[in-house]
């Protein structure tokens, strides 16, 4: 009983420090990057509760994010090689369409969005 003990204890921590390694820090990996940004209303108050949504124009793949009290958003892990095309919703209103290049070199871009009132 205390060999199968000490067998699952060390099994265990084989899994454990092999899914630990496996993961590598991706943020010094030139072929992935990052946007972040603020969303604000058209007198520059930040917008909880604005659905942010990110549009692979390759794969027309669309990630979200819903703000939190900040007005901020993120999105990580994405490809250098596409563009991506942003925008934010909140009560009916949007922001214009921002988008993030592939030409576009920094690994962490920061991209504001304005939403705007229906008028």
């Amino acid at each position: 009983m205390k060999l199968k003990l000490t067998t699952f204890i060390a099994l265990l921590f084989v899994v454990l420090a092999t899914g630990t390694f496996a993961q590598r820090d991706r943020s010094k990996d030139p072929n992935v990057r990052s946007v972040e940004g603020t969303v604000t209303n058209s007198s520059g108050a930040q917008i909880e509760g604005a659905v942010v949504q990110l549009k692979n124009t390759k794969t027309l793949q669309v990630r979200s994010f819903i703000t939190q009290a900040d007005g901020n958003y993120h999105f990580h892990g994405l490809s250098t090689n596409v563009d991506y095309e942003l925008k934010a919703d909140h009560q009916g209103a949007s922001s214009s369409v921002k988008t993030l290049s592939s030409f576009d070199s920094r690994a962490k871009a920061v991209i504001n969005l304005k939403v705007e009132s229906k008028k």
